[in-house]
């Protein structure tokens, strides 16, 4: 007697595995580790545009992001500044698509509250600040020494600057950011908000540069 053979399901057989590869592709890069490149000269010297980075979020789910110091990914301004003229989030599939390769190329497709910054934690809650108008900074009454800032703003023969000062004290559950290229960088200086980077809005931690490869190793 020679049993029937069960007819294998073609639909899952396909399928299945590609729903399952995504679903973990997205787990990892949500929660885990996902890779960033630098679109900009805001963080020069150190990192320079286009520079590939590795992001990682697992050390914040157990910490708040306390050290000065460290580099740190967030969501836009546009997303969390209510002057800025955008009063909620995008959905985190609309940014997912609009974060893809192809379609964030596409004109007239982006979006600014999807987009992702990447600063430098200068300050933490409860520090007085003073940025001035070269972006030099002055933590808790003393000057800090910052060996990675090597482009301050100019002053001009009237000894004014066009980079604009900070002064205060960091609210609870925030952070300053600021670029390390202090003459061009959007940052807490800019926004029209407080200014100050909400904790919740930190997407992760820089941690390894793995492109170029002349320069790989750790932040």
């Amino acid at each position: 007697m020679v049993s029937k053979q069960s007819t294998p399901n073609s639909f899952w057989d396909f399928w299945a595995p590609l729903i399952f590869t995504l679903c973990f592709y997205i787990g990892i890069r949500q929660y885990v580790i996902e890779a960033r490149y630098i679109p900009s000269g805001s963080m020069l010297p150190g990192l320079e545009i286009q520079d590939r980075l590795l992001i990682e979020k697992i050390s914040l789910l157990r910490r708040e992001p306390l050290q000065r110091g460290e580099i740190v990914v967030f969501n836009s301004p546009y997303s969390f500044d209510s002057i800025l003229g955008i009063s909620s989030k995008s959905s985190f599939m609309s940014c997912f698509y609009l974060n893809l390769p192809l379609l964030g190329m596409i004109p007239g497709l982006a979006n600014p509250a999807c987009d992702a910054y990447i600063k430098r934690v200068v300050a933490v809650a409860g520090d007085n600040v003073l940025i001035n108008e070269r972006g030099q900074l002055t933590l808790n009454g003393k000057k800090k020494v910052e060996p990675y800032v090597t482009k301050y703003c100019s002053l001009g023969n009237n000894g004014l600057s066009l980079c604009r000062s900070l002064r205060g004290v960091v609210p609870k559950d925030h952070v300053l950011v600021l670029g390390d290229n202090r003459s061009n960088s959007w940052d807490g200086r800019y926004w029209p908000g407080s200014g100050y980077l909400p904790i919740q809005e930190i997407i992760g931690k820089a941690v390894w540069r793995f492109w170029p490869i002349n320069r790989l190793g750790p932040l």
